[in-house]
This record gives C-alpha cells, structure tokens and sequence, in this order.
C-alpha cells in the first residue's frame, strides 16, 4: 500500500491500542498486499465502503485495495479487541466482516464517503468508547505479555496466573480468538519478522530461528509455511519490500 504509515495512539487509549495507521493508494492499479498474522484485531474504516473489523488471522490474508482509497485503522493490542467489540473474537478467526453486521450503533458514525479527516477523528472517539465499555481482560494481557517471552512455557501459563488451563484457553478465544499456544506461535513468528526487517539481505536464517526462539531452522521452515505460505528465505527477500504485515 502506498502512503503506508503508523503512530501511537493517545496515552488514554495505550492500554488497548498498540497503533493507529493509514494507508493511501494511487490512481494505478488495485494494490495487492499480504497481511500476516501478528495477534492483533483491526478496526478499519475505508474510503469506499465504511467501517469493518478484521478478526485474528492464523496464516496469511491477501488483499486487494481499488485505487484512490483511504483506509485509517486501529490496531489492538493482543487480548484487547474481544472484550472491546463485545463479541467473542474465535468467532471471527480470518474474517473481515463489516462494523454494521457487528455493532451497527457505531458502524453508523464511520460510513463510507465522509472526509478521511473527519473519519479519524472519529475512529478515535469509537476506539475510546469501545475500551471504555470493555476493557481488556487482564488476565490475558498478564498471558500475553508473559507469551512474549521466548522463555515461557505454555504449559506453565495457567498455573502462573491462578487459573485452570479450560478456564484459561476460554479466556483467550474470547479475547485474542485462540488459545495461548496459537497466540505464542504467532508472536514468536513476529519476533522472526522484526529481526529480518532489521537485517534485509544480511540475514543469518539459523541464527535468526534461534533468536526468535525457534528449536531450529527447520522449526522456522516448517511454522512459516504455516503462517504466511511462504518460506524464511523469500520473508528475508521481501523484507525491504511491499509490505506483508
């Protein structure tokens, strides 16, 4: 996508947003991009259509954006975005589904047409009223933020935060929209990303797998096939390329 950018949201929305972004096409040809998965939720509105939520994805999403779009987003952090919808996320694994079919009381004040500016005012004033309505399940931000680190076990996770693996993996589909060993798979698969989008041309692949917190290269293969269809080779190739994340 051209134009492509991100920022932090406003401090009083930090505790549920990891970002806000936007993205312009030209006047060429539809834009063909591949989003990954990286555990988090969207609320995106487009310039052509309104508002829609892009659910959890567990491999890789193409999409195809007509030319002259404006498309403004809110990314949530991982474990934020079901209790913020209001809507368990596992039932909208790899969807993207229109704000109206959702929640039509705020699809209604993000419809397609109104000037980009106006729309991310907006996005801001939905955001904050979604999170001030359903904050984010500490329980699972606590997992999350533990599930960040290569060192966790998830067999561990639930006896570390009190609580019964079923009460545990029920938390987290409706939060995130998978269970914990999912959600570990991705982030690990994230921190492969960011460290080869650190070194374009000059990855070292077994020592980035170990890094990221892989067995071993061949472990690396085998979950990025699983997760973006491609293989850590090509990744490398197109990491200063289009965007995939």
């Amino acid at each position: 996508m051209r134009r492509y950018r991100e920022w932090a949201p406003p401090a009083a929305l930090s505790s549920g947003l990891t970002c806000l972004w936007s993205g312009i096409t030209g006047a060429g040809a539809a834009v063909e991009t591949m989003v990954l998965p990286d555990g988090c939720v969207d609320l995106m509105w487009q310039s052509d259509r309104g508002a829609f939520f892009a659910g959890p994805d567990t491999g890789p999403s193409p999409s195809s954006m007509p030319p002259r779009v404006t498309l403004l987003g809110a990314r949530f952090l991982p474990g934020a975005g079901g209790a913020a919808l209001g809507i368990p996320l596992a039932e909208l694994i790899n969807q993207r589904v229109d704000l109206t079919d959702l929640r039509p009381d705020l699809a209604s004040r993000l419809p397609a047409g109104i000037d980009p500016g106006q729309a991310a005012a907006m996005l801001l004033k939905v955001c904050a009223q979604m999170l001030a309505a359903g904050p984010p399940d500490p329980l699972v931000a606590a997992g999350s933020r533990l599930l960040a680190d290569p060192r966790t076990r998830v067999g561990d996770l639930a006896g570390s935060l009190g609580v019964s693996d079923r009460q545990l993996r029920r938390r987290f589909d409706v939060a995130v929209g998978y269970g914990p060993k999912t959600l570990q798979r991705v982030l690990r698969f994230r921190r492969f990303l960011a460290r080869v989008h650190a070194a374009p041309g000059n990855a070292d692949l077994a020592l980035l797998a170990i890094e990221a917190g892989y067995a071993d290269q061949s472990h690396l293969t085998r979950e990025t096939a699983a997760l973006s269809g491609l293989t850590p080779g090509k990744l490398a190739a197109l990491a200063g390329g289009p965007r995939l994340d």
